[in-house]
């Protein structure tokens, strides 16, 4: 076996692969760029090497770079995760010739796979269901018109060499086609160093499925199942479950069997994965493309599974054969993954970056619970690379058990500094098209369509948020009591009658309850019921588990000064709690308006701004496109939402923005 590999990439999957590494007893090598030299995966690894600046394509991406770090350190083979150069023909190719594995498949295979042109008129060739569409690179966006209109929308127009959502547009007209063509070769020439761009069919009421497969060098080909990814936002994957709830015993083989006979016709050495879109009404299957790398959602499939994917491919790459045949493949229980992002989803899912004030994951747990992360407590997300915080797993033996787990595994995941979308996941957990299993790629987009707010979390217990509420103030005022020197008995001259507030943009909400102490915890009546809860929380803690009346529970609590804030199953709850007459009081105070901005467009994200599209004095329509923002390797384009005028443009392209910094100001 090996006895040291580098691996060529960062974050999360970097430090999977390390983890993996380190139990097979084989050294690691880490490479990182300047913005991640305080990195998990450099602290991880054995060893690290500088490889360049922050920019990607200044230091991830280039190849010589690792080739050196390789031979610096007498790594013997190269895991590339996945993005970066890990579905990068020429790289496996270079690889080869300097004598180093790479562990993965065959240049040949990537060049003719990781190209999604040519992947699909092989794929035709291996007689696998393929969607109908233009399959050659497109000139310009009139001609990508042209080509939509033949093909009739709506479509899909996807770059060659894309992944990952990005270089990707669904174009419902003329408009959108001709817009979602230059976005997709800017986003591709970025992201991928390979500007082509085809257009296909878009299957509508699609869902989402892929088929992993592995192959050796021994002609042994294997399907571990399939794995539904057909809840996504802007065509990126949010949450991933394998088995599927819509496939059934006859399509899982008949899917398993073109995958594999697609892996098989280019000699496919390694983990890849054949994705397919499936029609909700008539269950047709067609390939989408072929990933020659490993998946982001992998553990789901290594769950249900009890394989581990990369030891696969590090054996595979070294010559071994496949341990198992299709026979061995079975099902055990039901996994699911939420990717943990940063992004704001009550701002539109903007990108967020910063510090980590606070990072505390949940208890991982063999079996049930499993966190793949490359940050750590402290750490920063930094505007140069993706959003990914962290990849929360669960396991169960029933999709309802997973679901279950899943919420409670949320409820315990902390973090603070920057803004997450585990409130959008916890949503997602709980509503009733997603429970139900029956949903397609719109999901989102249907269940959503005007973005994501806190009223569409809304708690089905809030008397145990005021409870907890009345709980966390009785514990802090007791303490306060408690020290010498303290007015004794200062918070109880209104006895144990309190007023919870719960502040809303809409209209606090007024609770009056009675809050008393008893052993491990406090007792509180609320609305004529009462409430025991009980709990070994100390002060400060951001984790609250406790019991209410036997019950157990899990939620967040955050204080600001007079202000408590609780976070449970997706919803924040603020909380004051104070005398009746403090609550009159604070009824009768003015509310601060908040001052016009409506005429100026300020970045809603820290990011590149890459073009400012109009000029002063110009009259611009609602809906006409102002400036676009690079953020997270995603281009984001600002629209007007209101006829107006040009009266001043602050900012440059080429410059970089701070969140709420002004771009265009209108007369």
């Amino acid at each position: 076996m090996f006895t040291k590999i580098l691996i060529a990439n960062r974050g999360e999957i970097a430090c999977r692969v390390i983890k993996t590494a380190r139990q097979m007893g084989i050294k690691t090598v880490a490479v990182y760029s300047e913005a991640d030299k305080d990195a998990l995966h450099v602290d991880l690894a054995d060893e690290a090497v500088c490889i360049g600046p922050a920019a990607s394509k200044e230091s991830y991406l280039v190849m010589d770079k690792i080739i050196a770090a390789c031979k610096q350190t007498g790594a013997q083979a190269v895991h590339p995760g996945y993005g970066f150069l890990s579905e990068n023909a020429e790289f496996s190719r270079r690889l080869e010739e300097e004598g180093i594995k790479f562990i993965g498949p065959k240049h040949y295979s990537v060049a003719k796979m990781g190209d999604k042109i040519e992947s699909k008129k092989l794929a035709i060739a291996a007689q696998v269901n393929t969607i109908p569409g233009y399959n050659d690179a497109i000139a310009g966006p009139d001609e990508a018109v042209k080509i939509a209109q033949g093909i009739g929308y709506p479509v899909m127009i996807k770059a060659s060499a894309g992944g990952g959502g990005k270089g990707l547009r669904v174009a419902y007209n003329d408009a959108e086609a001709h817009e979602g063509f230059s976005s997709c070769v800017n986003e591709a020439r970025n992201s991928f160093g390979d500007d082509r761009v085809f257009i296909e069919k878009y299957v509508l009421e699609p869902r989402h499925i892929e088929i992993q497969v592995l192959g050796d060098s021994h002609g042994n080909y294997v399907y571990l199942n399939e794995r539904d990814c057909s809840i996504q936002r802007r065509h990126q994957k949010v949450i991933e479950e394998a088995p599927s709830p819509f496939v059934d015993p006859a399509m899982r083989k008949a899917m398993g069997e073109q995958a594999v006979a697609l892996a098989r016709a280019v000699n496919y050495e390694s983990a890849g994965t054949v994705e397919f879109v499936v029609s909700g009404a008539t269950k047709e299957f067609y390939f989408l493309e072929m990933n020659t790398r490993l998946q982001v959602e992998h553990p789901v499939t290594e769950l249900i599974t009890g394989l581990d994917l990369v030891e696969q491919m590090i054996r595979v790459a070294y010559g071994e054969k496949l341990p198992i045949s299709q026979a061995d493949v079975g099902i055990k229980g039901w996994a699911m993954e939420c990717r943990i992002n940063a992004e704001d989803p009550f701002r539109g899912f903007l990108p967020s970056t910063g510090r980590l004030v606070k990072f505390q994951p949940p208890k991982e747990v063999p079996g049930q619970v499993r966190v793949d992360t490359g940050v750590y407590d402290g750490g920063e997300i930094s505007m140069f690379y993706d959003s990914m915080i962290a990849k929360l797993i669960v396991h169960g033996a029933t999709r309802d058990q997973a679901i279950t787990r899943m919420r409670d595994a949320l409820n315990g995941f902390v973090i603070r500094g920057i803004s997450s979308n585990i409130p959008f996941q916890a949503a997602l957990m709980q509503h009733p098209r997603f429970q139900s299993g029956i949903f397609d790629t719109s999901f989102i987009a249907k269940e959503y369509p005007k973005g994501f707010d806190a009223s569409m979390v809304p708690h089905d217990d809030p008397a145990l948020l005021v409870s907890v509420a009345a709980y966390v103030y009785r514990a802090f005022t007791d303490r306060s009591a408690s020290i010498t020197g303290q007015l004794q008995g200062h918070e109880r001259i209104v006895g144990d009658h309190w007023c919870v507030v719960r502040l809303n943009p809409n209209g606090n909400e007024h609770h009056t309850v009675i809050a008393r102490p008893i052993p491990g915890g406090y007792h509180v009546e609320y609305k004529g019921e009462k409430y025991e809860i009980l709990s070994d929380w100390k002060l400060g803690e951001s984790l609250f588990n406790g019991t209410c009346n036997g019950e157990e529970f899990t939620l967040q609590v955050e204080r600001h000064r007079t202000r408590y804030s609780l976070f449970h199953w997706g919803t924040r709850a603020d909380f004051m709690v104070m005398s009746a007459r403090a609550a009159e009081l604070l009824a009768l105070m003015p509310e601060k308006q908040a001052p016009d901005l409506s005429k100026f467009l300020m970045s809603p994200m820290p990011g590149l701004l890459r073009e400012v599209a109009v000029q002063v004095g110009q009259e611009v329509k609602a809906g006409e496109k102002l400036a676009v923002i690079e953020a997270m390797k995603m281009e984001n384009i600002l629209k007007a939402d209101q006829d107006c005028k040009v009266k001043k443009i602050s900012a440059a392209a080429g410059e970089s923005l701070s969140v709420d910094q002004v771009i265009i100001e209108f007369e």
